[in-house]
């Protein structure tokens, strides 16, 4: 992220008011933008020494061009560490990411373990995205990695084939109901297990607590803001926030694409052409995807400030500006 790169001059957060939620949500627009996945080695670079030449005083001002780099280096960059995050478990990948999975959770005809598998692999797409982006002060070991991905695993797996094999033995409800209710399954495990990988992945966090900082003077360096210490209050919240915007991202993919797609298969259209069902329903999944996601990470923000006061009692009254302090929720 922009704000590890070397410069006694702070950047500004964003080119929108991210104390409203309609700023957040044009923020997050561009960071998740998945035409930042074309930028080059080279084009990051560049915009990197654009910033820089900002934060070293050698522009005054910022223009169009500095929004976009900033623009590129948020979207590529992990906040705590400034390094690259990889490319597939980047925000601006995580639809194009997760469609790929839902492909796969979606052909007909799976069966236990063809559901299993691909439960297997959405969860490991959500372990690779969470650990990816996660706030990086307290890092997890391996050992705890490997004991999180089994647990993530096997809810996931649980949920889908408890559903899939209660479902059959529902008789009191109509076929179209019945289609519904199938559609629904696979996602139904993805809400639920997706809210428990984040808690599982990033449990670390909430045991051992996130670096916290007091909130800079706007004439402050950023390098003069040292960590005011960990807070368990804090991460126990950034986490919550975390699972919950997980809920809120996925709940509409869950619901919306497939009940469209129950309508339009009352159509002559695809009553015509079953073959183009799944497709259909992929693209439905693709735009609702793009138009929720920015909704759901926008609901809080990822560098979070709050009171000092309302942490552990270490940090009372010792908090920057207007006495609050900021720690990266992560995404």
């Amino acid at each position: 992220m922009s704000a590890s790169l070397p410069g006694a001059r702070a950047l500004p957060d964003s080119q929108y008011d991210l104390a409203t939620y309609w700023g957040r949500v044009r923020h997050t627009a561009g960071i998740t933008d998945p035409r930042t996945l074309l930028v080059s080695s080279a084009g990051l670079e560049q915009a990197k020494r654009a910033l820089v030449s900002y934060k070293q005083g050698e522009i005054k001002e910022m223009t169009p061009e500095l929004w976009k780099a900033k623009k590129i280096v948020d979207s590529t960059l992990h906040p705590d560490t400034g390094t690259p995050v990889f490319l597939p478990f980047r925000m601006s990948c995580f639809v194009l990411s997760n469609l790929v999975v839902t492909a796969g959770m979606l052909t007909p005809g799976l069966g236990n373990r063809g559901t299993i598998a691909w439960q297997v692999a959405n969860q490991s797409l959500n372990v690779a995205i969470n650990y990816s982006n996660a706030n990086k002060s307290s890092p997890l070991s391996w050992s705890k990695i490997a004991q999180s991905y089994l647990l993530a695993v096997g809810a996931s797996c649980s949920v889908a084939v408890g559903l899939n094999s209660i479902l059959p033995r529902l008789k009191s409800i109509t076929p179209s109901t019945r289609l519904v209710l199938g559609r629904l399954v696979p996602f139904a495990a993805v809400a639920s297990a997706g809210a428990l990988n984040v808690f599982l992945m990033r449990g670390e966090e909430m045991r051992t607590g996130i670096d916290v900082y007091p909130v800079a003077d706007k004439t402050a360096s950023e390098n003069d803001v040292a960590s005011l210490g960990r807070s368990k209050a804090a991460a126990r919240m950034a986490v919550g926030e975390t699972a919950l915007s997980r809920v809120l991202n996925s709940s509409p993919i869950m619901v919306i694409p497939a009940l469209v797609l129950v309508r339009l298969q009352a159509t002559r259209w695809l009553q015509r052409s079953p073959r183009y069902t799944t497709p259909v329903n992929l693209g439905l999944i693709l735009v609702t995807s793009y138009a929720v996601l920015p909704l759901a990470l926008a609901a809080f923000p990822q560098m979070e400030k709050v009171k000092a006061d309302s942490l552990e009692p270490e940090f009372r009254g010792r908090g920057g500006k207007d006495g609050l302090v900021v720690f990266n929720r992560g995404i």
